[in-house]
């Protein structure tokens, strides 16, 4: 027994000595580091220079060596460094890395040193800081350590024109304060409304009858009913209640219904479940914004005659959870939204360089490896952390994947709401997922010495020496389109979706297949590739190799009856002009029914004619536009906003006074939120009556990069999604065709207010509870000096203000902003949703 004693405390003096060993001698939470912007346009240049400052805040000394910070940061470092205590090296994507030198010290208690260092570009908001950082002690190299102490100091540049309250007050000075009696009953705006006199009272006397091919939106119309009113409204046709809803078919076009409201009965007609699920929608938009926040035993809705269609066919939002990824309920709960406002598809972008999302039954690694981020410096058993995801394998959002039966659940959820799911398998750049996974299986069977199975899926050249790198800094991430497993890998993928869509019972008509962003270099040194360009007639140079692998995808997809989508690139050919190269529409696939998705036209980067020239072409063409339809880009010109200004700034009026064929009349800023004059389009192609026959519909797009939680997906998303909503769905405005330009502007200030009004009164009121409630942005309030008073406004009037004149952040049991404030000294205003929520402060000093 003693020797059992002595055995077990020896052993357990050997755990704590080596777990002594293995345990850091300096805590990372003692690790202060401060980042502040010091000034843009460093030396006159578009470059910006930032510092990071170290802080020892523990008792113990910070060592002067043996320990690598990483983190990810979008913009590319100078590698020369200011300062001579610490070189900082971008290592691959957005990771990069900071060493100490051997002028280091290391830091005693209490003790700071500051590091100052140039990358590219122009930081205008806290986005743009590096983020995600966490350290690696070289004693211990299979682990990283977040640094939780990190902080981001405000953001001040004078060079900047920064929005202002006064800016935003002026900006909303010509919206109206309208009744909310005298605005739409009905969002988005229905093609024909006629209000009549009496109302029907919905409660639980109503049953609901219907045509047996509408059997499923009458369960649908049951369940919303329910969520809504006290008792059980019950989709059966055999009841015959004094009040009902009827069902019906009818003889109208595909999306069409009429919606027809009467004291005794409502009925919906359509020749399509669809166009009954859209009466449905409108039917719930009639209920009072708040019927979401409590059941009610009854609620009085006001006899209308509604008929309405869309105007466009395909009414699409794109959502990236491959950089960041987002729950099977977020997808649900997006659909839902998607539905409400009657959008029809969802871009589903699901793989690119930091994950692949969804489980591919054969091929494990997939989402073993491509779902999975963590500290890596070889990509072999997972991926490394990017875009803020930490050293830690397996957390959210960084790490994550829906397994094969959650993605028939999403299909089914989203075909139930008339959504078709469009799936994106980015390739063949934008795939360092794939491409490392497929990695892994390789090295995996020739191990088992099989390497005829170790071959069959593999992505790359083993022996490809190019050098390039992609838009978001990747060097190694671009499929070889001359490996015939490449091929196989690809069919493989869509065979194994296609079964998960025949299981869902969902419709599928097109594959997005990327095609994007393929950067100079690629394929280059790659021996397979250029043996493939010897030995085929048809390929002069790696440029070619672009049109190869989409002809060879697109008799993919028609050997399965799917039309082939992608992004523009995949209806563009290089050529050259005056010693140049050039990009024109591509000839050869115009007529085989390629689907372009045209997002590059960069209103001054000359391309602002592109998706014009695809559609006269004679390609289908989903307007895409980053001018005015990407939700990931920063609401406005404000260091405190989220989201990126790559391509500009994306408000609300973005999405609402984009005109899809002629967007040139409304473009007002170019990429760097500055005036423009309409002489920019001078000379840019313009769409045809041909070419308007090939729009198919208009897009928005959310790329994932900063979307680290739900709540700042639903800021970032909502209610931009509702103006897209409004223009996919709304007939062609006056002011988009009237040409006398006074004229067009007063009628497009008429429309533009009650759209603002309809936000603010009725739908993010009913989206404070809907679902459960969306964290949508509240716009900032807008305040001016005038006369000695300080005046406010807002973009959506409906919204409460509320302030305070004491330097105290105002709550919900402020002073609501009625009139003009005349108290001296700073003021400090707010607006409140009716959930209590509360904006973003504005202050304004009133001397």
């Amino acid at each position: 027994m003693k020797r059992f004693l002595i055995i077990l405390v020896a052993f357990f003096v050997n755990s704590i000595s080596a777990y002594s060993q293995n345990k850091p001698s300096f805590d990372a939470n003692n690790l202060q580091i401060n980042w502040e912007l010091i000034t843009n346009n460093y030396n006159k240049d578009e470059k910006v220079l930032t510092s990071l400052k170290f802080t020892n805040t523990g008792k113990t000394f910070f060592p002067a060596s043996g320990w690598t910070i990483y983190f990810n940061y979008s913009r590319k470092v100078s590698p020369i460094s200011s300062s001579p205590d610490f070189v900082v090296t971008h290592i691959n994507g957005d990771i990069s890395q900071l060493k100490p030198t051997k002028n280091f010290k290391g830091l005693k208690p209490n003790q700071s040193v500051d590091f100052s260092f140039v990358s590219n570009g122009k930081i205008l908001n806290f986005t743009y800081a590096p983020a995600g950082l966490y350290i690696v002690w070289d004693a211990h190299p299979e682990k990283g350590y977040s640094i939780k102490n990190y902080i981001l100091k405000p953001i001040v540049d004078s060079s900047v024109n920064f929005v202002t309250a006064e800016t935003t007050y002026n900006n909303n000075k010509s919206i109206e304060n309208i009744p909310v009696e005298s605005l739409p009953k009905i969002f988005p705006t229905p093609k024909f409304f006629k209000e009549n006199p009496g109302n029907f009272t919905l409660d639980k006397n109503v049953s609901i009858q219907y045509d047996s091919e509408f059997s499923g939106e009458a369960k649908y119309l049951s369940n919303e009913l329910n969520k809504v009113l006290e008792g059980n409204i019950a989709a059966n046709s055999d009841v015959n209640n004094e009040k009902q809803i009827i069902l019906k078919k009818a003889d109208l076009k595909n999306e069409e219904y009429i919606l027809d409201i009467q004291s005794d009965k409502i009925e919906i007609s359509a020749s399509s479940a669809s166009g009954i699920f859209y009466g449905i929608q409108s039917l719930k938009s009639i209920l009072p914004a708040n019927s979401w926040k409590d059941k009610s035993t009854s609620i009085a809705i006001s006899n209308c005659y509604v008929k309405d269609e869309p105007r466009f066919e395909y009414r699409g939002f794109m959502f990236d959870v491959a950089r960041n990824f987002q729950t099977k309920e977020t997808i649900f709960k997006m659909l839902d939204a998607m539905s409400l406002y009657k959008m029809n598809r969802f871009h589903f972008h699901f793989s690119d360089d930091e994950g692949w999302r969804i489980e591919i039954p054969s091929l494990p690694e997939l989402t073993d490896v491509g779902g999975k981020r963590g500290f890596t410096l070889d990509s072999k058993n997972f991926l490394p952390s990017s875009y803020a995801s930490g050293p830690n394998t397996g957390a959210y959002p960084g790490s994550g994947y829906y397994s094969s039966q959650d993605f028939i659940e999403i299909l089914k959820y989203a075909t139930e709401r008339h959504i078709q799911v469009i799936p994106e398998i980015e390739s063949p750049g934008h795939s360092r997922a794939a491409v490392k996974a497929m990695d892994f299986r390789y090295n995996k069977f020739m191990k088992l010495g099989n390497q005829v199975e170790a071959e069959r899926y593999l992505l790359r050249d083993l022996n490809d020496k190019s050098v390039y790198a992609s838009a978001q800094l990747w060097t190694d991430n671009i499929m070889c389109v001359a490996l015939p497993s490449t091929y196989t890998f690809m069919e493989k993928v869509i065979d194994e979706i296609l079964a998960m869509y025949k299981e869902a019972n969902a419709p599928i008509a097109t594959i997005h297949i990327g095609g994007d962003e393929v950067p100079s270099g690629t394929w280059k040194l790659s021996p397979l590739c250029n043996k493939l360009i010897a030995d085929d007639d048809r390929l002069n140079s790696t440029d070619d190799l672009w049109y190869y692998y989409f002809d060879k995808m697109e008799n993919i997809m028609s050997k399965r009856n799917l039309s082939l989508s992608g992004w523009e690139e995949i209806a563009m050919r290089k050529t050259v002009l005056d010693g140049k190269k050039i990009y024109i529409p591509n000839p050869d696939f115009a007529n085989k029914g390629f689907r372009a998705y045209v997002w590059n036209n960069g209103i001054g980067w000359g391309s602002e004619d592109l998706p014009y020239k695809l559609a006269n072409s004679g390609y289908k063409v989903v307007l895409s536009c980053v001018s005015n339809l990407y939700f990931d880009l920063a609401y406005e010109k404000a260091a405190d906003e989220i989201g990126y200004n790559w391509a500009g700034f994306n408000n609300i009026d973005k999405p609402f006074y984009f005109i899809p064929f002629d967007y040139y009349k409304n473009t007002k800023e170019d990429t760097d939120g500055n005036p423009i004059d309409s002489s920019l389009f001078n000379g840019k192609e313009r769409l045809t009556d041909y070419g308007k026959s090939n729009i198919l519909g208009i897009q928005g797009q959310l790329f994932s990069e900063n979307v680290r939680n739900t709540g700042i997906l639903e800021y970032l998303l909502y209610p931009k999604l509702l103006a897209l909503a409004e223009r996919a769905w709304v007939q062609n405005p006056v002011w988009a065709t009237e040409t006398d330009k006074n004229k067009s502007e007063t009628v497009y200030n008429k429309d533009w207010s009650t759209f603002v009004n309809v936000l603010g009164k009725k739908e993010m009121p009913r989206l404070d509870y809907y679902l459960g409630g969306f964290g949508y942005r509240i716009p900032p309030v807008g305040a001016i000096v005038e006369d000695g008073k300080v005046n406010a406004n807002i973009q959506q009037p409906g919204f409460t203000i509320r302030f305070t004149t004491d330097g105290s952040v105002p709550t919900i049991n402020s002073e609501i902003y009625k009139t003009s404030i005349a108290t001296k000294g700073k003021i400090t205003l707010c607006a409140f949703s009716s959930d209590g929520r509360k904006g973003k402060l504005t202050v304004i000093e009133n001397k």
